[in-house]
């Protein structure tokens, strides 16, 4: 008996205060892939010929080649470079921090560098060269190459620069 009093209570109910459906709401969402990229221009040096020992960097009379790296993405971006091991049809060269037989030193610069540079050394592994660039902005920085102070290997060497472009 209850129950019957229960089915008929609950049909009262429905009928009197009637049948809602829900409503809906609509979220609008859109998103943007993430483009991590950059250039460097004009990105070619020719450090030329230099003696055993010595240095030349990019930011000479004689050179005058300063590189601008690009952020040719789509968001702020940090930016890393790295150097490598030369390459050359001989034994090649080791990058090192200091010039030694058969090691050269490639340095970079980022600040001041026509009129006060200072030089970082260059590793195999990615250093930061700048950070929190924009969209579209464009940075010089300058190199430094110094040679072994001896060699056994007289071959033109490739000494190689790597700028990678990081998310920021």
């Amino acid at each position: 008996m209850i129950f019957f009093a229960f089915v008929v209570l609950t049909l009262i109910t429905s009928v009197v205060l009637g049948v809602t459906a829900a409503t809906q709401a609509t979220v609008t969402a859109t998103v943007t892939a993430q483009n991590i990229a950059v250039t460097v221009d004009d990105g070619s040096i020719t450090y030329g010929t230099i003696g055993v020992g010595s240095s030349t960097d990019t930011t000479t009379s004689d050179l005058n080649d300063s590189q601008t790296v690009v952020n040719e993405g789509n968001v702020t971006q940090n930016f890393n470079i790295r150097g490598q091991n030369s390459t050359s049809i001989g034994i090649g060269w080791t990058l090192a921090s200091s010039p030694a037989t058969n090691e050269y030193a490639h340095r970079f610069c980022t600040d001041n560098c026509d009129s006060s540079p200072s030089w970082t050394a260059l590793t195999t592994s990615p250093q930061s060269l700048f950070t929190g660039k924009g969209v579209g902005s464009s940075t010089p920085f300058d190199l430094q190459l110094q040679a072994p102070t001896t060699t056994t290997d007289y071959e033109e060497q490739s000494v190689d620069v790597t700028v990678i472009a990081i998310g920021g």
